[in-house]
Order: C-alpha cells, then structure tokens, then sequence
C-alpha cells in the first residue's frame, strides 16, 4: 500500500523480509548493543520440553524432555550473531577447551510473564555467569527485559536480589547431573555489567571470524 504525502508525493512501503530470517544469522545483535542486545527465546521458565534452535534450518525444535525436576528461571535463548569460540574463551580462565561452539546463551529477567518462546525481545544486559561445561566455555548473560519498569533501577548484577541470581546459578550448575552422565559443568563466577559487556563484544567478533569471514560455502 502507498502512502501518499500532503505535497502529493508518494511513498513505497517500509521494507520488509520477503522471507524469515535465520534467528541465528538473520538477525541482528541489536542497534544499542552491547548495553541492550535482541534475545531469541527458545525457553520459557514453564517449560518441561528442552527446544533449541535447528543450526540449519532456523526452526525452534524439540530437544528432550527435561529429565530432572528444575526448570529455567527465567526466559532462556542467545544473541544473534554472537558465536562462543577463542574471543570468548580468553575471557574464561578455566576454559581449556575453548568455546563451546554455539550462539552466547543469554538469560532474561521479566516481570510479567511471558509464556511462549520463539519470540524476539530486547534485552539490557546486567552481568553474567562464567560457566564452563567439559572445558569449553559456556557464559550465560543476564538481562532483564528492556523497558520492564519493575527493573528500571536495576543496572548490574549485583542490584538484583541475591535469590533471584542464586537460582540461576543453582539451575546451571546442576541441570545436567543426571543418572548415567559424566558432565563435567562448573559455574566457576559470576559478572557485572562491564565484564558482560566485553563478553557479548568478545562472542560477536567470534561470529565475524567464524562466518563473516568464511568461505562463501560457509556464509548465511
């Protein structure tokens, strides 16, 4: 449809992606980032299904079942166009195998719910989880909700309450022990606001190293 303007011009339509774009490739790490980055949510806290995003294809896919009784704390997804390889693990003491390989996991903090994943949200970073899962590194930023006024105050880490970060970290070091499996999964820190930063600058020159600069076979 045209808009046509007082002086009796007219104009196109807003651009517009033909087709959907790759979650992970497609989209942007966001125009304000590293402070406010955009989320890709695969979990929401309600869910007892594990979905993760299909590296090929795009599509939000079911994983497993959660086969221990705790759910995610908060809504759980990664940042576009961020990727965990050498960037990322200089940052991670502890990490001798490197990064992990995948998008950088970022946790989001709501006040209101939201029940359905495969949504993209803003996100204002606060801090951060060191993480390292069979000697890679595995970060999981914290965020709260971009423009959620119940956490307008809250700037970094260590202004939100100590459950609420003790959760997280309860969850993550403990999500993966199940009967039969020899994960070796550590939170070995947590971060404020300007290590986080440096992290989601870090996981975003990996992703140009890695496909950015990749052989065209290889780009998205």
């Amino acid at each position: 449809m045209l808009t046509t303007l007082r002086t009796g011009m007219t104009l196109p339509p807003p651009p517009f992606y033909r087709f959907r774009p790759h979650p992970w490739h497609g989209l942007d790490v966001g125009v304000d980032a590293p402070r406010i980055v955009n989320a890709y949510i695969e979990l929401t806290p309600f869910d007892t299904m594990k979905y993760e995003i299909d590296k090929s294809t795009g599509y939000l896919i079911v994983d497993r079942p959660q086969r221990s009784s705790a759910l995610s704390p908060t809504l759980y997804g990664f940042v576009p166009r961020t990727f965990c390889a050498a960037r990322v693990a200089a940052l991670s003491p502890e990490a001798i195998a490197g990064g992990d390989g995948d998008p950088l996991d970022i946790c989001v903090f709501s006040e209101r719910h939201i029940e359905r994943a495969e949504v993209v949200l803003r996100a204002r970073i606060v801090g951060g989880i060191q993480m390292v899962d069979d000697g890679e590194a595995d970060d999981k930023i914290v965020a709260v909700l971009h423009n959620d006024p119940f956490f307008d105050a809250i700037e970094d880490l260590s202004e939100l309450p100590r459950t609420m970060v003790e959760r997280l970290i309860h969850y993550f070091s403990t999500y993966k022990l199940m009967p039969g499996t020899n994960h070796k999964v550590s939170v070995t820190s947590t971060y404020g606001r300007s290590h986080a930063w440096q992290v989601v600058e870090a996981a975003a020159h990996d992703y140009a190293d890695s496909y950015d600069l990749a052989p065209p076979s290889l780009q998205f």
